[in-house]
């Protein structure tokens, strides 16, 4: 049976595929009962973007004991499973993909597997670098292979009185589920479906025939699949029958009839051979690793360095033959809590797309054990061997053939956060696996679900359900009502939240369900597509609403008797399924349970210190609950914006004219400074807090609007002559600001601003200490390129420290350090760091900014396209550029260190709270990382992931 994406309706026709043209050119091989080469079709793969560039192939593989075919694994290109051997196993991911490992893997410790062959990821590179075609000998073992798997299954490809039927399925070493191309029941032709009606009976028959009609030509010829779709529908009317198992035997033949009438609308002829269905099937597969879906979903997950993916070919059994088969797909685990209880569902005479597409509402898998007791007994026994096996959670496909079950694939199972800790807490306390090993279980990203809001109250919100549907992945979302990815995208990139809202989702929707708060679908069950990538997403999902009515014209939804449109506010309890109208008030997540247990772990292994970015002292009380050491940031100029007369004695000391009137100004100020580092070295009590002196220009603090409205608000402000005003502004404007008057450049231009905060700082951190607190400040110059520019700060910094000290009769211990965020700075760190910088914080986002020239304020006009032409792997002030800005970094860390070893070294840019950037920082020795507050936890995770990957030699 095996599984399929849902049906792709928008997609237009294909014109005819270069190498189709290529496959007819080239003799077929004999096979032993390969029906006659008849019609052929016309037009088939769709051609998509090749990648460029060559591919690193430098393998290692171990040989497995019992392998089936001879040949060295560096020069395999198939390799085969079935009958308790197999050529390959778990650990060759990168070879056969994640799918193929694993059947392989399961068919050689004994479990009942259909027998098949895997292409490997090396043959689907080298097809994309050889203009799509395959390499040299691929074919020919994929030949034998089948003869191989014909002789397991004791069946025939092509023979009517006994046929083989295949599946021909996607697989790459990183699970992608949904996002490339699956093709089912291969081999039927006009002849077998006959030989295949008189052994199997008419209807299971011709059933098969016509999903495979529909598949093959929405996947391999590029046939809509609505085309079909509206076929069957109509067929189901004029029948008066709602489900399709309920057309018969006749009706069915008569549908066969109907979709080759689709293939001919359409201008191309469905395939007889079964040797050229397989070839074109392979090859559709390796090109739906090009597809926009699978692209997307590896820019969305940052799947990098992989060389494409497998294609598995493997015989079929059928989960349609009647109330004795079925077909599921399960868990070990639930992957929405990690409750140790099977979780899944199943369909009774049913294929597997019907389950995870949502065409028909499937069962809960524990009421399998009533419906095929022995295959459940079974199933049961065989979750449990490999869940002990892989020793994780498995998502396991399977199907019962008469009474008799098959393991289809097993992977370990996308989960919610939730969830993730969870097993990852109970696998430890159950003694299969190690704390150490539980650390590489969860996913940073598992992490930051876990910190995402719940609803503050649900009682709040109860006469305002609408309707409940099956709780597919947990969490609380809430935003405006959407009906498309187009929609949703756009939305997401004007900072705005909404809900996608589908009748079903398809993989055509990764991008929609990614910007989206959460998903809500009328059809699918918990082990739907939209179920299953929300929850490796960790989005709030609600799948298989069945009163749901979506008008995706129209643009509105009906629930509870309430019609949205789109732009009206809903909200989802992913926990409980409820649908509420309205926003629905949150409330922020908290650290404890499994978390504050897993965590624990997580510090004892990890290096580097973890501190975070905070500029109140509410930012900092939250940023210690997620576990930061210290702050690594503390941005001054964000203290500014506080209250309206505090923002009004800002503006009047840049209005003014002279150093008295701004020094007025700033003696003002100097009481809302140090009440803010008051507030903030009490929330950090004992830890060290990183103090930026001010780094932006002072335009920034200037109204917005016309020139007439800003000099009106700032004389009410000032109480400053407006001509006066307008020669101030002239005198501020900028060509470019950020490269402008701004950083040190403002505090040595105008030192009384510098001393103003200097004095506020340590006025605060003395009353500290004297009330019988600990403080470490440490004060940190923004933007210093030379170091003329540093020495002259330090010399302010320690001058009015001294003076501090001195009348407050207390001393505090401090250091004096700068932002390496120029890369001019970074050049000459052993300078800086001689000329008394006691500590180093790479400032990543400017340092990026001025490394490659993009503004960050305008990046946004070009970089999408720099991402969607591979230009750029990633968005660089997201995750760090390792081999500029990352040449950068390293070379400052080690001219720093050279001229002090005790130089203290950190980050305080976005990127303190990426997974790779965080890797890359444990990598190059540095001894903190500086997040938001909220991502805290994320780092912990990764310092600790980095520690464990050097600690063994990865």
């Amino acid at each position: 049976a095996g599984t399929s994406p849902p049906g792709r309706d928008t997609r237009a026709l294909a014109a005819p595929h270069p190498i189709f043209l290529v496959f007819l050119a080239s003799p077929m091989s004999a096979h032993p009962v390969a029906a006659p080469l008849g019609a052929r079709p016309t037009a088939a793969l769709r051609r998509r973007n090749q990648p460029t560039g060559t591919r690193n192939r430098a393998h290692a593989f171990r040989v497995v004991a019992k392998a089936v075919t001879e040949a060295p694994p560096s020069t395999k290109q198939v390799f085969v499973f079935g009958d308790g051997t197999a050529d390959g196993d778990a650990s060759m991911k990168s070879l056969l993909g994640g799918k193929g490992a694993n059947l392989a893997e399961m068919s050689a410790i004994g479990m009942s597997v259909p027998a098949g062959f895997t292409v490997t990821t090396e043959v689907c590179a080298q097809f994309h670098e050889n203009d799509s075609q395959l390499p040299t000998g691929a074919w020919e073992e994929m030949l034998v292979s089948l003869k191989f798997v014909e002789k397991c299954m004791g069946k025939t490809l092509g023979d009517p009185a006994n046929p083989l039927l295949l599946s021909v399925r996607s697989g790459a070493a990183v699970s992608m589920p949904g996002m490339m191309d699956t093709v089912l029941n291969l081999g039927l032709n006009d002849l077998v479906v006959e030989g295949l009606a008189a052994k199997a009976g008419e209807k299971f028959a011709f059933d098969s025939y016509r999903r495979f009609l529909d598949m093959y030509g929405d996947v391999v010829m590029g046939i809509p699949h609505n085309l079909f779709e509206s076929k069957i529908d109509q067929l189901k009317r004029e029948k008066g029958v709602v489900n399709d198992n309920e057309l018969t035997a006749k009706d069915l033949r008569e549908l066969v009839k109907q979709y080759k009438l689709v293939y001919e609308t359409a201008g191309v002829q469905f395939p007889q051979d079964p040797l050229a269905q397989m070839k074109l099937a392979a090859f559709a597969v390796f090109d739906s690793w090009n597809s926009d879906r699978a692209k997307k979903y590896m820019s969305i997950n940052q799947i990098t360095g992989l060389k494409g993916t497998a294609v598995t070919v493997q015989a079929m059994v059928f989960g349609n033959m009647g109330e004795t088969s079925g077909t599921g797909v399960c868990f070990t685990r639930n992957p929405s809590t990690g409750e140790n209880l099977l979780y899944g569902e199943y369909l009774v005479n049913a294929q597997g797309e019907d389950v995870v597409a949502g065409i028909r509402t499937p069962e809960d898998i524990l009421t399998m054990a009533n419906a095929l007791p022995e295959a459940y007994a079974g199933l049961v026994k065989n979750t449990q061997l490999l869940e002990k096996h892989y020793r994780d959670m498995q998502d396991i496909e399977f199907t019962v053939q008469e009474g008799k079950l098959y393991m289809l694939q097993t992977r370990s199972g996308k989960r919610t956060g939730v969830s993730a800790v969870k097993i990852a807490v109970d696998l430890v306390q159950d003694g299969m696996i190690t704390k150490t090993d539980a650390i590489n279980l969860v996913e940073p990203t598992h992490i930051d679900q876990m910190l995402h809001p719940q609803f503050k109250d649900e009682a709040l919100y109860a006469n305002d359900v609408i309707g409940v549907g099956l709780p597919a992945s947990p969490g609380a979302a809430v935003g405006q009502v959407v009906f498309d990815t187009e929609t949703a995208e756009t939305l997401h990139a004007q900072g705005k939240k909404c809900i996608l809202v589908r009748v079903e989702t398809s993989p055509e929707d990764v991008g929609g369900m990614h910007a989206s708060e959460g998903i809500l679908t009328a059809r699918g069950g918990m082990t739907s597509h939209a179920a299953v990538v929300a929850r490796g997403w960790g989005k709030t999902c609600v799948s298989g609403c069945s009163e749901l009515v979506v008008d995706e014209i129209n643009r509105w939804l009906s629930l509870g008797g309430v019609k949205l449109h789109e732009g009206d506010w809903v909200s989802l309890n992913g926990t409980t399924g409820e649908v509420i109208r309205g926003a629905a008030e949150l409330a922020p997540a908290a650290i404890s349970g499994d978390l504050g247990l897993f965590m624990s772990w997580v510090d004892a292994e990890r290096r580097l210190k973890v501190l975070a970015n905070a500029d109140t002292p509410e930012d900092a009380k939250v940023a210690r609950e997620n576990g930061a050491e210290g702050l690594g940031l503390v941005r001054t100029e964000h203290m500014f914006f506080g209250s309206g007369e505090r923002l009004k004695t800002v503006r009047r000391m840049i209005m003014a004219g002279n150093t008295t009137d701004r020094q007025s100004a700033l003696d003002d100020l100097l009481p809302f400074q140090r009440t803010d580092f008051a507030g903030i070295f009490a929330a950090m009590d004992g830890l060290p807090v990183t103090i930026r002196l001010l780094d932006p220009p002072l335009h920034e603090f200037l109204p917005d609007g016309d020139l007439d409205e800003i000099v009106a608000l700032l004389a009410q402000d000032t109480g400053t002559d407006e001509n006066e005003i307008v020669e101030r502004i002239e005198k501020l404007t900028e060509v470019n600001p950020m490269l402008g008057f701004r950083g040190c450049r403002l505090a040595i231009t105008y030192p009384e601003i510098g001393k103003m905060q200097v004095r506020a700082i340590f006025q605060a951190a003395c009353a500290h200490q004297k009330s019988g607190g600990s403080v470490f400040p440490d004060i940190m110059v923004p933007l210093v390129g030379t170091t003329t520019e540093l020495t002259h700060q330090i010399q302010m910094i320690r001058t009015t420290a001294a003076e501090v000290f001195e009348s407050t009769e207390i001393v505090i211990n401090y250091r004096v350090g700068t932002m390496i965020e120029i890369p001019r700075a970074a050049l000459v760190s052993d300078q800086i760091a001689s000329a008394g910088a006691e500590f180093f914080s790479f400032g990543t986002n400017d340092l990026t900014q001025m490394t490659f020239g993009y503004s960050r304020d305008d990046v946004s006009k070009f970089l999408p396209t720099y991402l969607e032409q591979g230009i750029l792997k990633h968005d660089p002030f997201q995750v760090l550029d390792q081999e500029g800005v990352g040449q950068l970094i390293e070379m400052s860390v080690k001219k720093g260190r050279s001229a002090r070893p005790d130089l203290k070294i950190g980050i305080c840019g976005e990127h303190g709270g990426d997974p790779s950037s965080v890797d890359f920082f444990h990598r190059t020795r540095l001894d903190y990382v500086s997040c938001s507050p909220f991502r805290v936890p994320i780092a912990r995770l990764a310092a600790a992931q980095a520690a464990l990957k050097e600690k063994n030699g990865k």
